[in-house]
C-alpha cells in the first residue's frame, strides 16, 4: 500500500472533534518557512569564487516580504493550542508531568538528534580531509539555522504545564504579564543599553505568543469581526513601532548587520503575530469546512507526519546542492541576485530543492513517527528537565556558531557533547533509560 493510501486511511479515521485547522496552520507555516529560507539565499558565483549573501541585504526593498514569510509566531500559537490539548488529555488519563514531558520531548528531539549526529560526523570528516574550518563553519551554520527554534520551543514546552495553569487561573492577565516583561526587555535593550536583559525576550516574547494558543483553545479569541479588529491593531502597532521606534523593517535576520527583530526577539514579533493570527483565525470556520474533505485533510496529515524532519533538513539539502553546483563550476549560481533573470528562475530553484528534500524527508521521517515504547520506564521529571536544558544549551551554541572555526577552542565539540549528554540524561537515546 502506498504512503498516500495509508495517509488517506488514517485521515478518514480522524475524530470529528479534532480541530483540523490547527494541523493545517502548522503544516502551512513550516512550508512557508522552508520556502522563505530558500528564497532569500542570494548566492553569486563568479571566476571560481562563491559569494554568500542575503536577498534583504542585496535588495533592501524586499524586506517587506518578511512580514509574510516570518510565520514562527503562528507556529508558537499552534504549539500553545496543541500543548493545551495534550495536557488536558494527560490529565484525563492520569498521566503526570514526567510522562507528558517525555512524550513531547521524544517527538521533538528524535529528528533533531539525527541532524546533529549527521552534521557532527560530516564536520569530523571534513576536518580529517583538510577542509578549512571557516568553510565548515559557514556550511554548518547555514544548515543548522532551523535548530534555534527548537532550543527555545523545548524551553517553552518544559514550562507549558505551569503557563497553562497560569492561563486557567488568570486568563488574559497572564498573557499581558508576559507582554509587559517583553516590553521591559526591549526598554532595557534599547534605552538602558542592558543587552543581556534584552536576551531574556527569547522567553517572554515566545511565551506570550504561545499563550494565544491557549486563548484559541478556550474559545476566548472572539468573533471573526473582533479578530479582524485585533489584526488591525496588531498591524497599526507594528507600523508605529517601525516609524517611531528603533525597530528595523525586516522581521527575519539582520540585513544591515546591526539590529534585528529576532536576535533577540522584540515586541514587534508579538504585534506581527497578532496581525497574522487575527486574519487567519477570522477564516477558521470556512477553513474547517474545507478540511472536512478527505483530500486536503490527508495532505495535511501527511505533511504533519514528517513536519520536523522536513523543517530540520531543508537547509542541509540546500547546502549540499550548492556545494555540488560550486564544484560544477558554479552551475546555476551565476545570476545577479535580485535581477529579473534571478527572480524568473526562483520557481525552478525552489521546485528543484523540494524535489530533493521530499525523498530525503520520506527516508528519515520514520524516526519522527516512532513513538516511545508503551511500557518503557519514564525518567524522573527533574532528570528530563536537566537533560532538556543541556540539549537547549548545545543546540543554541550550534545554531549560533556551527561546527568548525569556533570563537573558543573546542566550543563546537562541547556543544555537540551537551546535546548528546542531554539526550542520554533525558532517556532519549536508544538503550538508555
Amino acid at each position: 500500500m502506498s504512503i498516500w493510501s495509508q495517509t488517506k486511511e488514517l485521515a478518514a479515521a480522524t475524530p470529528n472533534e479534532r480541530n483540523r485547522y490547527v494541523d493545517f496552520l502548522r503544516a502551512v507555516s513550516i512550508l512557508v518557512v522552508v520556502t522563505g529560507h530558500w528564497l532569500v539565499v542570494a548566492l553569486y558565483y563568479r571566476d571560481g569564487s562563491l559569494t554568500p549573501g542575503n536577498l534583504m541585504s542585496v535588495r533592501p526593498a524586499t524586506q517587506w516580504l518578511t512580514w509574510i514569510f516570518q510565520v514562527m509566531p503562528i507556529f508558537f500559537i499552534v504549539g500553545g493550542y496543541a500543548n493545551a490539548v495534550s495536557q488536558e488529555s494527560a490529565r484525563r488519563r492520569g498521566v503526570g508531568y514526567a510522562g507528558w514531558l517525555g512524550a513531547r520531548l521524544h517527538r521533538l528531539v528524535t529528528p533533531l538528534l539525527a541532524l546533529i549526529l549527521g552534521w557532527g560526523a560530516l564536520a569530523a570528516t571534513l576536518y580529517f580531509l583538510g577542509v578549512s574550518g571557516d568553510v565548515t563553519r559557514l556550511a554548518s551554520r547555514t544548515a543548522l539555522i532551523p535548530i534555534w527554534f527548537l532550543a527555545i520551543y523545548i524551553a517553552v514546552v518544559i514550562l507549558a504545564p505551569a503557563t497553562y495553569i497560569a492561563w486557567q487561573r488568570w486568563g488574559f492577565t497572564s498573557f499581558w504579564a508576559f507582554v509587559a516583561l517583553a516590553a521591559l526587555g526591549d526598554v532595557a535593550f534599547f534605552a538602558a543599553d542592558l543587552k543581556w536583559i534584552g536576551w531574556s525576550n527569547y522567553l517572554w516574547v515566545w511565551l506570550a505568543v504561545h499563550h494565544l494558543g491557549y486563548a484559541w483553545r478556550d474559545g476566548r479569541m472572539g468573533s471573526p469581526a473582533r479578530l479582524i479588529i485585533y489584526s488591525a491593531f496588531g498591524f497599526l502597532a507594528l507600523l508605529l513601532l517601525m516609524v517611531t521606534g528603533p525597530y528595523p523593517l525586516a522581521m527575519v535576520g539582520s540585513p544591515d548587520g546591526t539590529l534585528s527583530n529576532t536576535t533577540p526577539p522584540k515586541i514587534t514579533l508579538l504585534a506581527l503575530g497578532i496581525f497574522q493570527f487575527g486574519l487567519l483565525l477570522a477564516i477558521e470556520s470556512p477553513m474547517r469546512r474545507m478540511l472536512s474533505g478527505l483530500r486536503l485533510w490527508a495532505a495535511t496529515v501527511l505533511v504533519n507526519s514528517m513536519i520536523m524532519t522536513l523543517y530540520l533538513w531543508h537547509l542541509t539539502v540546500m547546502v549540499i546542492i550548492v556545494a555540488l553546483a560550486y564544484l560544477a563550476d558554479g552551475f546555476g549560481l551565476g545570476l545577479d541576485p535580485g535581477s529579473l533573470e534571478w527572480w524568473l528562475t526562483r520557481p525552478i530553484w525552489i521546485a528543484f530543492l523540494y524535489a530533493v528534500l521530499i525523498p530525503v524527508t520520506f527516508l528519515l521521517a520514520p524516526l519522527e513517527r516512532r513513538g516511545r515504547t508503551a511500557h518503557a520506564p519514564v525518567p524522573a521529571a527533574a532528570r528530563q528537565v536537566g537533560g532538556a536544558i543541556l540539549i537547549c544549551l548545545g543546540v543554541a551554541l550550534l545554531a549560533l556558531f556551527g561546527f568548525g572555526s569556533s570563537p573558543l577552542p573546542g566550543l563546537d565539540i562541547a556543544a555537540f557533547v551537551a546535546v548528546i549528554a542531554g539526550c542520554g540524561f533525558s532517556g532519549l537515546l536508544p538503550g538508555i533509560k
